[in-house]
């Protein structure tokens, strides 16, 4: 029996992991919460405040208002933003970042130059 890098090789030459993850690990959790596309940049287009719908569709460019609204809504189900209605005819809804969503700014702007560096 083998070992390299956490696999272990058996006499048949089967491979397995000595300590397989059970459970997601703290990258793909992440992951779950932001990884969806437009995610970050919504986040980011709400850094420096609230936000209305359709300006917020309009910064996004390629996405479409469902996309947009899809989105929205699952960051607001993990904490990361708030909507407020701020009028009834016509329908005005603000979104804005929350404290818990602001702590994601960090990494986006690593992440924003790490892109810039690598022209990618």
């Amino acid at each position: 029996m083998s070992t390299f890098l956490g696999i272990t090789t058996d006499d048949q030459g089967r491979k397995h992991a000595m300590e397989p993850c059970l459970e997601p690990c703290p990258i793909e959790r992440g992951m779950r919460v932001l990884g969806g596309k437009w995610k970050g940049s919504i986040l980011w287009h709400l850094k420096d405040g609230p936000v209305r719908f359709n300006d917020l569709a309009r910064q996004l460019g390629g996405a479409s208002k469902k996309m947009v609204t899809q989105r929205l809504r699952e960051l607001e189900e993990a904490g990361l933003v708030t909507r407020e209605v701020v009028s009834d005819r016509p329908i005005a809804v603000v979104y804005k970042i929350t404290d818990f969503g602001k702590t994601t700014l960090d990494f986006l702007e690593t992440l924003k130059h790490w892109v810039e560096k690598h022209q990618i």
